[in-house]
């Protein structure tokens, strides 16, 4: 049985064993490409997660009607990415085990791997829904097949052709986005087609991943790889709401850099994001 964290996302103070949506934070960025710092986010998310409300506006749900345990983050080994994500998938395999969501919040977009790992044993069928600014599809990076600039090409290579399904996608090099035309279900620059995916997967199992970058950097630059473009808050919003109707058996948050944006804007926009994400899986798994 896990423990409660000393802080906790706000509204999210349920027990172990109440809680059907388990929060577990990776603050792991050793493979970071460009600018470094996602290794604080996940502590940034709970502490500034204060300055919000547990009410959402947006969804007319409250975070204290929900059953939600936060077990705090992982302490991970910045010297092996393959020890982080051990650490990672065992967390995630307890998480499932005891029949609940683990929703990881990182740190780099890499610590997806380790949760995914956990989240594919439990659900053989499993599709992954993918926002992002970055294809993630490279083989390797400067040799490194452990990057986040691999990691959805390291899930495709668990469960093969036309299990992914990408979107907002607006960076990457040629041979990434050859790979996309043959192998992944890739949607470039916004949300087109989202509500028409989610549809044809039914009740088919999903791992849930966002990379804020997905966001313009207009709206959020605590992020280490800003790409232009992108999308609004608004936009992504919605776009959570509708893929949180379909049957999401794991998800994570991830890139968030606040040393990057001292406005602390970025941080505030992803605690809402947070708020909005955890209460959009819940409302729709109907456990009020």
């Amino acid at each position: 049985m896990l423990k409660r964290n000393v802080e906790n996302f706000i509204g999210c103070e349920s027990s172990y064993e109440e809680a059907e949506l388990v929060i577990f934070g990776a603050p792991f960025d050793s493979t970071t490409s460009y600018r470094p710092g996602a290794r604080f986010g996940s502590s940034a998310i709970r502490h500034e997660s204060f300055g919000i409300e547990t009410y959402s506006p947006y969804q007319d749900e409250d975070l204290t009607d929900y059953s939600v345990f936060d077990s705090g983050d992982l302490e991970l080994c910045f010297g092996s990415a393959e020890s982080a994500l051990a650490d990672i998938e065992e967390r995630a395999d307890t998480i499932l085990n005891d029949g609940k969501l683990p929703l990881l919040i990182g740190g780099e977009h890499l610590v997806t791997l380790g949760a995914f790992r956990a989240a594919v044993k439990k659900h053989p069928d499993i599709h992954i829904i993918h926002f992002d600014a970055h294809a993630d599809l490279r083989n390797d990076y400067l040799g490194a097949e452990l990057s986040h600039a691999c990691v959805i090409r390291r899930c495709h290579d668990i469960i093969g052709d036309g299990k992914i399904h990408q979107f907002c996608i607006r960076s990457g090099d040629r041979e990434e986005f050859r790979f996309a035309e043959k192998h992944t279900d890739m949607h470039k620059f916004n949300f087109d087609k989202l509500e028409e995916t989610v549809a044809s997967l039914g009740n088919t199992p999903i791992y849930f991943t966002i990379d804020l970058d997905c966001l313009d950097p207009a709206f959020f630059c605590g992020t280490g790889t800003q790409e232009a473009g992108g999308v609004s808050f608004m936009q992504l919003l919605e776009a959570i709401e509708t893929v949180c109707k379909a049957n999401v058996v794991a998800a994570d948050l991830n890139e968030l850099a606040p040393n990057l944006d001292a406005s602390g804007a970025s941080t505030a926009l992803a605690c809402k994001i947070t708020r909005e994400f955890i209460l959009a899986i819940l409302k729709n798994k109907g456990d009020k």
